[in-house]
This record gives structure tokens, C-alpha cells and sequence, in this order.
């Protein structure tokens, strides 16, 4: 396992009053791509997962990692859950950058691009060798970790199988909208709202009798939409705004459930991290 650098320390404090609230700043796409042969090649140890607990996105990663066999192949790290005007940074809730000792997330930017002043976002895939961001794509890096390390990995699920790909990716342009992005908008948008509850009860229906969305299997499509029901009750729908809970569907729900029972749904699961304060959690177990 990489050995923690001399420099080695933690953020202060998260402090408003002197750094101010963080400001979103223009996005920059780092867009690099794991390939055979390419600057950026699947190697044991190589790479790092930088991401937040708190993160839907960086979530995606975390499960795609366990499942395809990576945990000891890419490592992985996590931010503090909180931020003020320096952006995220390392402190001792989640403990400190185990390969560059950076203070701040800002610093892996700013190593790949000189005078880095865009959005330092969570999750970043930072390559070792050459000491830069690879990408901060998640769903480049997700893609990446379900199926360019297989050959290094032992007994990896494969969960972005290619009979499946277009079935997974035809999926995911429904509920990216629908259901990803419009979570958030639901409790305050009429028409956010009625798309979200209208895709719980088309994936409600498609899920009697599977359990799974696509091909009978566990794919990148039960992943990417389990990240979001997890977070369901526990945020956007935590003073229960948009509906009584996930629970009125039933077999969204217990699909949900099933999923959180596999090791590698559960064990990455913090609820902590996204949970609003005052939200009555359902029974997960």
C-alpha cells in the first residue's frame, strides 16, 4: 500500500468567516481515458480515486471499484465532508491524502494545470505515474474501472457487459434526467416532481418480478440508479416534500433493499454523509 509523503497534514477547520463560502467556479472536463495502449494504461497500483462520501457520483465509483475487484488494484480516498471558500479538503473525519499529502483537493488541480482556477470537483482520478488528474468524468472513470483492470483483477463482476452496453446506456439517457438530476429539483418543481414520481412508477413496474434493470444481471444501470435511491428519504425527500418515501413502491423498494445487503453497496454507504438533518431514515436492513 503507498506510504504517506513527509508533507504530510491536515486542513484546518472549515472556517467561513475568514475564507468565505466556497463559490462555484467554471467547470474544467480533465477527459483522459484508460486505455491498452495509450498514455494511460491499466496498471496495478498506478491510479487514485480522489471523492466524497457525500458524492452520489463518486459513490458509482466506489461500488464499481468493489465489485470489479479493485480495492487493493486502484486506491481510493475521501475528502472532508464540508467546505468553505478553499474548496474540499482532507481533515481528520475521513484522514488525510494517502498519496501526495495535499491539504486541499485544489492541489491536485493545480499539479496538473499550472494557475488552476476552476471547479476542483469531486470524484478525480489522479494517476501516479505522472503525478495529474487523468479525468474527472465519473462516468468515463466508471466505465473505466468496470472494464479495463479485469485482467488484473480476481473474479470480477462484470458489470458493463458488452451484450448489455447499449441497453445500459439507453437507460441511463431516461433516468439521468428523470430521476439523477431531477431528484434534487423535486420538492420545489412541479414538473421536476412529476417526472421523478412517473419514472419511480415506470422502474416500480419494470422491476416486478427482477431483480435487476438490465439483461437479469447486476450492471453499471443498477449502480448508477441505487445511488440516488439511497440518498432519496435521507435528502431530497427528507421532510417528505415530495412523497410518503420510496417505500409506496414496492418493488422499487425491495430491490433497493436487496441491493443494499450485497457487500459492496453497503460497506461504501455513509449515511451520515448525505443525510439532512431531522430525516427519518427507513429500515435499510
Amino acid at each position: 500500500m503507498p506510504q504517506l509523503s513527509a508533507r504530510t497534514h491536515l486542513a484546518s477547520p472549515v472556517d467561513v468567516r475568514t475564507h468565505g463560502e466556497y463559490r462555484p467556479r467554471t467547470p474544467v472536463a480533465f477527459t483522459g481515458r484508460i486505455t491498452a495502449d495509450g498514455d494511460f494504461t491499466a496498471r496495478p497500483f498506478r491510479y487514485h480515486v480522489y471523492g466524497g462520501r457525500f458524492c452520489p457520483w463518486t459513490h458509482r465509483l466506489a461500488i464499481t471499484r468493489e465489485l470489479a475487484g479493485l480495492h487493493d488494484i486502484v486506491t481510493m480516498s475521501y475528502v472532508d465532508n464540508q467546505r468553505d471558500g478553499r474548496g474540499w479538503a482532507f481533515r481528520a473525519l475521513n484522514g488525510p491524502d494517502p498519496v501526495n499529502g495535499f491539504t486541499l483537493l485544489s492541489e491536485a488541480y493545480e499539479a496538473t494545470v499550472e494557475g488552476f482556477g476552476g471547479h476542483a470537483g469531486v470524484p478525480a482520478l489522479w494517476d501516479r505515474f505522472t503525478t495529474r488528474v487523468v479525468s474527472n468524468d465519473p462516468a468515463a472513470i466508471g466505465i473505466d474501472l468496470a472494464t479495463r483492470f479485469r485482467h488484473l483483477a480476481s473474479a470480477p463482476v462484470e458489470t458493463y457487459p458488452p451484450a448489455l452496453r447499449d441497453e445500459i446506456d439507453e437507460l441511463d439517457r431516461w433516468l439521468r434526467p428523470a430521476v439523477n438530476q431531477g431528484v434534487d429539483a423535486a420538492a420545489g418543481d412541479g414538473q421536476a416532481r412529476a417526472a421523478l414520481l412517473g419514472a419511480f412508477e415506470r422502474l416500480d413496474a419494470r422491476l416486478s418480478g427482477e431483480d435487476y434493470l438490465v439483461g437479469g444481471v447486476l450492471t453499471e444501470a443498477d449502480i448508477r440508479l441505487w445511488v440516488t435511491l439511497v440518498r432519496y428519504d435521507a435528502g431530497p425527500n427528507a421532510t417528505r416534500a415530495i412523497n410518503p418515501g420510496l417505500h409506496v413502491y414496492p418493488n422499487l423498494w425491495r430491490y433497493a433493499r436487496a441491493l443494499y445487503r450485497l457487500p459492496a453497496f453497503r460497506d461504501t454507504t455513509d449515511f451520515a454523509a448525505f443525510t439532512r438533518p431531522g430525516a427519518a431514515l427507513p429500515n435499510w436492513n
